[in-house]
């Protein structure tokens, strides 16, 4: 996977679900299963960023609207 933060939010959503699809499966060695936590980790960071900037525009336009 290229730079993370170049995924929109659906994007980095759904590489997160392929994840957890792939850690549930329990057929992945144990190296495997912890570096695709770790990735599984960053991707959910970065949706939690992503909407935490959404959430700041939304409060931003209410702001300009009241």
């Amino acid at each position: 996977m290229d730079d993370i933060t170049e995924l929109s939010y659906e994007e980095a959503f759904q590489e997160l679900e392929g994840l957890v699809a792939q850690l549930e499966t329990g057929e992945l060695s144990l190296e495997q299963s912890v570096a695709l936590y770790e990735l599984g980790q960053r991707l959910s960071a970065h949706c939690q960023d992503l909407l935490e900037k959404a959430e700041l525009r939304i409060r931003q336009v209410e702001e300009d609207d009241a």
